[in-house]
């Protein structure tokens, strides 16, 4: 049996064995996935004992993210676009590593919330490990505009200007105005809006206005459970459709069990059992 893992800080929390083993189930797939708190300081340590120890692969979590694309030996593009990697797939001592985080939210959005990206104006809030996942992505959805917001505007503009000079995306940037500012920057509303800041996990305020929001917009917090939750109201109270990030999380493993196993499994059915699940 093979095995996999999902490694983080803090990881008890984490919903992904159990979407791995139904994805595994329902696949005829004989592996099995755990998952493992790793120290703060000991992520390259931990990454060397499972390759010893014969794991195949493993999904990363906050904070390793960018650990584990530094520590691989080939990177995907859309890896080298982020900088960051969430999903390990091991060929002896070789590491090979994605990002399936933006892939994942892409998918959530415009075939389980039925949302079209194509033509619309989006705004991604955050410029950290989970925004830099999505974010090439979601360019490759033909947004007519997408700004990126954070508190720290210096750290927005040094990911949006990655992503400008990037050869695979210079078709894409001719059909949609990218910018980045600070989070009271953003003018206009806009139809989607994306928080992939740690605001939601730390307790903290909505980190932009109302005004931000167009009437029915789709704000989506990529959090889920009651961490998305002060989110989601302040966006049901304004006029939004709010959406937790659960559909990502199961699209996100669905990309990796595919890298790992070669074999895609049914996320739509296996995020209907999460929901049932977590209700």
């Amino acid at each position: 049996m093979d095995h996999y893992c999902v490694l983080g800080n803090p990881v008890e929390h984490s919903k992904s064995p159990l979407i791995q083993a139904r994805f595994a189930e329902l696949t005829g797939q004989s592996m099995h996935y755990g998952k493992q708190l790793v120290p703060l300081d000991g992520f390259a340590d931990t990454l060397a004992q499972l390759i010893r120890s014969g794991v195949r692969g493993c999904n990363v979590t906050v904070p390793f993210k960018f650990e584990a694309f530094q520590a691989a030996s080939t990177q995907s593009e859309r890896a080298q676009l982020a900088q960051a990697a969430n999903t390990l797939k091991f060929d002896g001592s070789t590491i090979h590593a994605d990002n399936t985080d933006g892939v994942g939210l892409v998918q959530d959005i415009q075939v389980n919330a039925g949302v079209s990206l194509a033509g619309r104006d989006v705004l991604l809030i955050g410029a950290g490990g989970a925004a830099a996942g999505v974010l090439g992505p979601l360019l490759a959805a033909g947004p007519r505009r997408l700004v990126l917001v954070n508190r720290t505007k210096d750290k927005a503009v040094a990911l949006v200007a990655r992503h400008r000079v990037h050869p695979s995306l210079q078709e894409l940037l001719q059909k949609t105005e990218l910018s980045a500012q600070d989070l009271q920057g953003p003018e206009g509303d806009f139809d989607v809006i994306i928080n992939a800041t740690a605001s939601s996990l730390a307790g903290g305020g909505v980190p932009v206005e109302p005004r931000v929001l167009k009437a029915g917009a789709l704000a989506y917090d990529m959090m889920y459970g009651p961490p998305a939750q002060g989110f989601l109201r302040w966006a049901q109270e304004h006029g939004a459709v709010a959406r937790d990030g659960l559909g990502m999380l199961v699209e996100q493993a669905a990309e990796a069990f595919a890298l790992w196993r070669g074999v895609r499994p049914p996320s739509a059915q296996v995020l209907q059992e999460m929901r049932a699940r977590l209700a």
